[in-house]
């Protein structure tokens, strides 16, 4: 357990419904994120997998259960080169270039970490540097937000649906890049997924489903 990221026992997420009642949203979750894990989040749309994302980055309480991150410390101390989370909604920042988007982690910690034309060039997306980000279509974005969060190396990336807006051979090229940077700098990786080409990329797959969590057996990932 000393490298666990994260550790969560018995959590559970209930938000108020309609006539007084609560709407269970996920109940008696238990899991660890190791260092360097390798894991995807599947399940049907509304099971779920993004509240459970924000649970794990800190977000949102639980109602039920703990959550802790023994390798990287209080919650008040996960700081953005520990954990980062690349949401299914927009949320590059409209006034900053793409290179911008990307270095701003790396400037609000003070930190040199990857150079964001590095990772674009990588990534075979140095043409979208100077972009707004209204410039850039859903997939790009989605990719763009991805780089923000590995630019700054950190031990965990949360990513939710981060290929949805891909077709499956971009989604699968990305995906090689992803993993060969997050290999490099030793970060973590929990992808919340609908697509089985992206999941089977994983070492290990969690399945929710009416918020109940079941953690498969490792396997030797298909990268």
């Amino acid at each position: 357990m000393n490298d666990a990221l994260v550790a969560a026992n018995g959590v559970g997420k209930t938000y108020p419904a309609a006539d007084e009642q609560v709407a269970h949203v996920l109940s008696g979750i238990d899991c660890v994120i190791q260092s360097k894990a390798r894991i995807a989040l599947i399940g049907p749309s509304g099971s779920g997998k993004s509240t459970l994302l924000h649970i794990i980055g800190g977000f949102i309480p639980p109602t039920e259960g703990q959550v802790s991150w023994p390798a990287l410390g209080a919650k008040e101390d996960l700081l953005p080169e520990k954990i980062q989370t690349v949401f299914q909604a927009p949320s590059l920042f409209p006034a900053l270039t793409v290179r911008d988007n990307i270095a701003l982690p790396l400037l609000l910690a003070g930190c040199t970490g990857i150079a964001p034309d590095d990772l674009l060039a990588r990534f075979y997306l140095s043409e979208l540097a100077l972009k707004l980000p209204e410039e850039l279509s859903g997939g790009q974005a989605q990719r763009v937000a991805m780089l923000r969060a590995l630019s700054i190396s950190p031990r965990l990336i949360l990513a939710d649906e981060p290929t949805g807006q891909l077709d499956s051979q971009t989604a699968q090229a990305f995906l090689t890049a992803v993993i060969t940077v997050a290999d490099e700098v030793g970060a973590a990786l929990l992808i919340a997924t609908h697509d089985p080409a992206v999941a089977a990329r994983m070492d290990r797959q969690w399945s929710i489903d009416h918020g109940k969590l079941l953690i498969q057996t490792s396997k030797e990932p298909a990268r």
